[in-house]
């Protein structure tokens, strides 16, 4: 009934969330302004990055605060009354990630669409994760919304019973998560280092309190509404150099409708790079770099002993023949940067040696940004293998990050905040609709930023390089080089090695837009990276508590104390994180990734069959979690994958079928449905019978 008062109360609640929403889109609009006229009149750029970072992190403080609970239902649920459209804006702020704002770019970039026989072309990330949402609307939201559960390992407990399935669950949460906010708060070091020119580390720890006052005083409550704040920075500060780009190249600011434009100029582009004999020179100078480096690593000893030996005989000649201090430095510094043993010699070397390789391959090994996938199916064995390896390849990831999105538990969680299952479903369609706005601008980025390297960098001389791209070598060397290694003092669009966690952050520069617009997009990073720590921070501290402490037979912690415990797990989990991040594992988009695959073979399996196969046993699903999450685990090791490189296991060729390592979960999810499905069947027949 209209007058329900229940009814009139929930319009209210609604048109004052919408009200607060507008102040808080205007209110950003005009600091934004103030910032943006503020530089044209000469204000200090060194001054715009630090403020900008600490006004978006004080704005999400000021929600956080005034969203803080020790109420249960509000910390884990959001008190299940957060509108679908709200939900939907906090779930693609949650979902955006460091990933998919700083590096899906960076991976059609790098990549192109279709990929290499080495990496998966970017636009396999597009496809699998828009597709997985489909998954999440048809198959999972609605049904776990209906049990009114709080967090993922809820529902193994509710449907299997017993301790296992859901300690098991809580496990393999914490496991898949926890890569996953490494990644991000990656992303907050990398973003808060280059706004405020401190170093990484403590650009981590400066981002890391952003997070922690959201998530550590409010729960679900606080996260929620920060994340539709954050949403709206991140929006803004992905279109509008998007759009910028679009229009200064193109005369169009709807970069998703003209970039096509662009792709054909590409095309013949790369063409001349490829003939070029400049680039053919740059090409050999690397092709000659990896020889060297497979020549040492036939004796690496012997090949280091020489080394040393010959820079300690050059610094004793240059000090006799009383050279400049500034040459004997330098040799001194070559001394010391060599391998300290034999073993460590051996995996730089490898690594240099690929890379090396790669570099000398046409346009710095980089493929053709439009081509379907590499090698070609009518041409030679070799090139027929690659195609085939390749678009293998590209199906065995959309498949993992499809299933991995269905299967991740702070996603999940998030429809556990609607009033109803209706409006889970509704959420979820919300949530696709927010992600597209900034997905199909993702391969027009990647494409004017291209175009805007081939055509403004290419060519320029290293008298005249951008100041930005020293500025962001000095905040980390591996983001960008740019080496002059053919001394011709030209830029050639071999000696440029972009990192895919950069270009999105330094589009802003490239483009030769004003800083304030390069501040409003680290902002945005900024916001997407805080987003999704948020939400996983949050998700590994409740498995940890409530699920973890709930399965091990000890005396259950009461509600009020339940909340506050899981508060200091969210520290406790934070501070090992940010130590993890310190150390730089990994690339942001190789981390996120990896979590996916894991995620995809722990849970989905167990939670798909437990849904709509009611014969599904708990012993099955214990089983069947534990053999997908060994087999995926196993693969990523055993091949060097993400989890290889964290613990130094040497490189394997014992690919199966040519699969990459972070497309384990192709395998896992396989072997976790087989073994239920067994094991159920088993014990079904031996019931009967009894």
């Amino acid at each position: 009934m209209s007058g329900d008062p229940a009814s009139t109360g929930d319009r209210a609640y609604r048109r004052r969330i919408g009200r607060n929403l507008l102040l808080f889109t205007a209110g950003f609009l005009v600091f934004f302004g103030g910032l943006a006229y503020a530089e044209q009149k000469g204000f200090s750029r060194t001054l715009i990055g630090p403020i900008l970072l600490f006004a978006t992190v004080m704005m999400y403080a000021v929600v956080g605060l005034f969203s803080r609970t020790t109420d249960t239902e509000e910390y884990y649920v959001a008190g299940r009354r957060i509108p679908a459209v709200y939900n939907g804006m906090a779930t693609a702020a949650d979902w955006m990630s460091a990933a998919s704002f700083i590096s899906l770019a960076g991976a059609l970039y790098l990549q192109g669409y279709g990929g290499t026989a080495n990496q998966t072309g970017g636009l396999a990330y597009v496809l699998g994760w828009t597709g997985g949402f489909v998954l999440v609307a048809l198959l999972i939201a609605p049904h776990l919304r209906r049990l009114e559960l709080y967090t993922l390992p809820d529902f193994f407990a509710v449907r299997y019973g017993g301790r296992w399935p859901r300690l098991l669950a809580a496990g393999a949460v914490v496991l898949c998560s926890f890569p996953y906010v490494v990644a991000q708060i990656y992303g907050v070091g990398l973003i808060a280092s280059r706004l405020t020119g401190v170093q990484f580390e403590i650009g981590i720890l400066l981002g890391l309190g952003g997070v922690l006052v959201c998530s550590f005083l409010g729960g679900m409550r606080a996260v929620t509404w920060t994340q539709v704040a954050q949403y709206i920075v991140l929006l803004l500060a992905f279109l509008i150099p998007v759009s910028w780009l679009a229009y200064k190249q193109l005369g169009n600011p709807l970069a998703p409708a003209v970039y096509g434009e662009q792709i054909q100029k590409i095309a013949l582009i790369e063409q001349l790079l490829i003939h070029a004999p400049a680039e053919q020179e740059v090409r050999a100078i690397f092709e000659e770099q990896a020889r060297t480096y497979r020549a040492k690593l036939e004796d690496v000893d012997m090949a280091l002993a020489r080394e040393r030996e010959l820079l300690e005989t050059r610094i004793s000649m240059l000090k006799k023949q009383g050279a400049d201090f500034s040459l004997v430095a330098l040799a001194r510094r070559e001394l010391d940067a060599l391998p300290k043993d034999a073993e460590t010699a051996r995996r730089q070397w490898t690594q240099a040696m690929f890379e090396s390789a790669e570099r000398a391959q046409p346009l710095g090994g980089l493929p053709l940004h439009s081509q379907a996938f590499a090698g070609n199916p009518n041409g030679t064995a070799a090139e027929a293998e690659t195609y085939n390896r390749a678009r293998l390849n590209f199906v065995a990831l959309m498949f993992c990050l499809m299933v991995g999105t269905a299967a991740l538990p702070h996603l999940l969680t998030r429809f556990y905040t609607t009033p109803t299952v209706a409006e889970a479903r509704t959420s979820v369609a919300w949530s696709l609709f927010f992600i597209a706005l900034l997905y199909i601008s993702a391969p027009a980025l990647a494409a004017l930023v291209k175009f805007e390297v081939m055509q403004g960098l290419v060519g320029t001389s290293f008298e005249n390089l951008p100041r930005w791209i020293g500025q962001w070598s000095r905040v980390d060397p591996g983001l960008i080089s740019v080496v002059d290694i053919n001394g011709d003092r030209v830029v050639q669009f071999g000696e440029i090695r972009l990192s895919a966690d950069m270009i999105m952050l330094a589009t802003p520069e490239l483009g030769g837009l004003p800083f304030v617009v390069s501040g409003l997009v680290a902002a945005g990073g900024l916001a997407a990276a805080l987003s999704t720590a948020d939400g996983l921070l949050l998700t590994i501290s409740n498995a940890i508590i409530r699920d973890m402490a709930a399965s091990n037979g000890a005396e259950p912690i009461q509600k009020e104390n339940r909340v506050i415990i899981s508060k200091f797990a969210l520290l406790a989990v934070a501070m090992v994180a940010a130590l993890v991040a310190a150390s730089k594992p990994a690339e942001i988009l190789a981390l996120v990734t990896a979590a996916f695959s894991l995620a995809a073979s722990a849970l989905f399996p167990a939670m798909v069959l437990g849904i709509y196969w009611r014969r599904a046993s708990g012993s099955a699903a214990v089983a069947g979690m534990a053999v997908g999450l060994a087999v995926t685990m196993y693969y990523m090791v055993s091949n060097f994958g993400l989890l290889g490189n964290v613990l130094g296991v040497e490189i394997s060729s014992g690919l199966w079928f040519g699969i990459h390592p972070v497309s384990a979960g192709v395998f896992g999810v396989p072997a976790g449905m087989a073994v239920i499905l067994a094991i159920s069947l088993v014990e079904g027949r031996f019931v009967r019978r009894a």
